[in-house]
């Protein structure tokens, strides 16, 4: 069974504290959409499609909270809602999918506003259903994006040849609802018994390949070995890689796909040892309002994350630091996308959107 990292049932919302692992497993209780936007801002829960559904669940969890006699009208819980909700955007801006869902949410509350035959506790009642889909669906579309990679690499590849294969950040079970999107193609080819080897990187300044991938990667029983983000290179010229899979936060109609920093230097590295580099996301993760990667937002975190370990500062006093937590890499170093509607060249993406 795969890790959990969210839980949630009728209005009880927990997530696992990723902060603590891999050392200790403990499940923080998200109580209000104050609680939500502290664990996304944080980093007690992360991964794009993680931070959209529980940044949507709390709007759930309040609303379970609130007596009926207070729902006064449907304008007035619509003016609350749009206030919560637009605060959640802005925990973490470089990820698409909270917005994206944020906006659905929007349109649907609109909708149930002008709907006169629509009482104040049917619009509740209805918002609830919507936002607790979410999970479901993400499990759903992840294991559709398993299939989609596995069988994409597959075909590149003799049957009887078990890959190797790297990815880069998290993108498993605790960045997602469930199963997991660059690591559920690992997954999947796990399944099949394609694999030979998974290498994982460190995932600077924050770990996340260290602490949370290795950590999932060691829980399923995948072959696999955690390296240094500086490695990349010489691993492809030493080791027959067949493919790198990683995650997206936000992929613009062109291709060009923001990631976890380091990104863009292992898709450089893979075009130029000729490995294939596919990014792996749910169509939630595509900004087709957005022509190219120039249009995202990076966001830039604390430099603690780079000169302090584990409360210890690692580096000279007084030294400046420049820590953003993504990078763009461009559509040009993109094999495919993959998505739970299919595989794609980033000069195709486009036909996967809105006409």
């Amino acid at each position: 069974m795969s890790l959990e990292s969210i839980k949630y049932d009728k209005g009880n919302l927990t997530i696992l504290d990723q902060l603590l692992l891999p050392a200790k497993s403990f499940y923080v209780d998200i109580k209000s959409v104050q609680d939500a936007w502290s664990a996304i801002n944080t980093m007690q829960v992360r991964g794009a499609p993680a931070i959209a559904i529980v940044g949507c669940l709390s709007i759930a969890v309040e609303l379970y909270e609130k007596e009926d006699v207070t729902l006064t009208t449907k304008s007035n819980l619509q003016i609350e809602l749009d206030h919560k909700l637009q605060y959640l955007v802005t925990s973490r801006p470089t990820a698409v999918n909270l917005a994206k869902e944020v906006s659905i949410l929007e349109g649907l509350i609109r909708q149930l506003v002008e709907d006169e035959s629509v009482t104040v506790v049917d619009m509740k009642t209805r918002i609830i259903e919507a936002v607790e889909k979410l999970l479901t669906k993400d499990v759903s579309d992840n294991m559709a994006i398993g299939h989609v990679g596995a069988n994409s690499l597959l075909t590149t590849v003799l049957d009887d040849v078990k890959v190797t294969v790297l990815t880069h950040c998290n993108t498993g079970s605790l960045a997602t609802a469930g199963y997991g999107t660059a690591l559920g193609v690992i997954r999947r080819l796990h399944e099949l018994d394609r694999i030979d080897q998974v290498y994982c990187t460190e995932t600077r300044p924050y770990m996340q390949g260290s602490r949370l991938t290795a950590y999932e990667l060691v829980y399923e029983g995948i072959p696999s070995t955690l390296i240094c983000d500086d490695m990349v290179a010489a691993l492809f010229k030493k080791t027959c890689v067949h493919a790198v899979f990683v995650g997206a936060d936000r992929v613009a109609r062109n291709g060009d796909t923001a990631n976890k920093i380091g990104t863009y230097q292992i898709a450089v590295l893979a075009k130029y040892h000729g490995v294939l580099f596919y990014v792996c996301a749910p169509l939630s993760s595509v900004d087709f309002s957005i022509e190219s990667g120039d249009e995202i937002t990076i966001e830039e975190r604390s430099e603690c994350e780079m000169t302090t370990v584990a409360g210890q500062r690692i580096a000279a006093k007084g030294i400046k630091c420049w820590n953003p937590a993504f990078d763009v890499t461009p559509a040009s170093l993109i094999t495919g996308i993959v998505t739970e509607k299919g595989c794609v060249s980033p000069n195709e993406l486009h036909k996967l959107g809105p006409s």
